[in-house]
């Protein structure tokens, strides 16, 4: 016999299903809390920064004449790449970061940075991979990069061959990816989207 006020089994079912559905589906301030979401290749993954570190203000040399200031574009995130000529996987991801900077996404700038010691070689790398839409950079002498980060002090340690930066909306960097990453998938834009609401 049952009592009037005892709830039926399927009210505790409805209710346990409601509990899991407001688990699995957290506000906004719960995903931000939780992190960015999974991003990452065979081989490698998009490494959160802990305590975030602002960018310097150092004028890069541009290809394209002029210098490009990376504390320029606060409000905005940048994907900052750290390539060379001689890197073999810098020539897969470079036309995909080319796509990336030509995908009309307003509130991303990707930067792409020759770390080649010889600048020569670079504007006919570029010209022969039709890199139209990417803003390119020299560091040749470690003004913003650095293999041993403890020599400057810059958020940009080069762990490996290419690395990429993302730097968030409040100009901090925010995390990084070695190693050639697919940029235009759905993953990739999943972790866009986190950091340009997570603020």
């Amino acid at each position: 016999m049952t009592s009037a006020h005892a709830p039926t089994r399927r009210a505790v079912v409805a209710g346990m299903i409601g509990a899991g559905a407001s688990l699995a589906m957290p506000t906004g301030a719960a995903r931000a809390a939780s992190g960015p979401p999974q991003f990452g290749t065979i081989r490698h993954q998009f490494t959160q920064v802990e305590g975030a570190r602002p960018v310097p203000p150092v004028a890069i040399p541009a290809l394209a004449g002029g210098a490009l200031d990376l504390t320029a574009f606060k409000g905005k995130m940048v994907l900052v790449n750290f390539w060379a000529t001689w890197c073999a996987a810098c020539r897969t991801e470079l036309p995909m970061l080319d796509r990336l900077a030509a995908s009309g996404r307003r509130d991303l700038v990707v930067v792409a940075i020759s770390t080649d010691r010889n600048r020569a070689p670079v504007a006919p790398y570029v010209k022969q991979l039709k890199l139209r839409h990417l803003a390119i950079g020299f560091d040749p002498g470690g003004l913003v990069s650095r293999v041993d980060a403890a020599e400057v002090d810059t958020p940009f340690a080069l762990y490996g061959m290419p690395i990429s930066f993302l730097i968030g909306i409040t100009g901090q960097v925010e995390g990084y990816m070695t190693g050639e990453a697919d940029w235009l998938s759905t993953e990739a834009i999943a972790l866009f989207d986190y950091y340009a609401g997570v603020r």
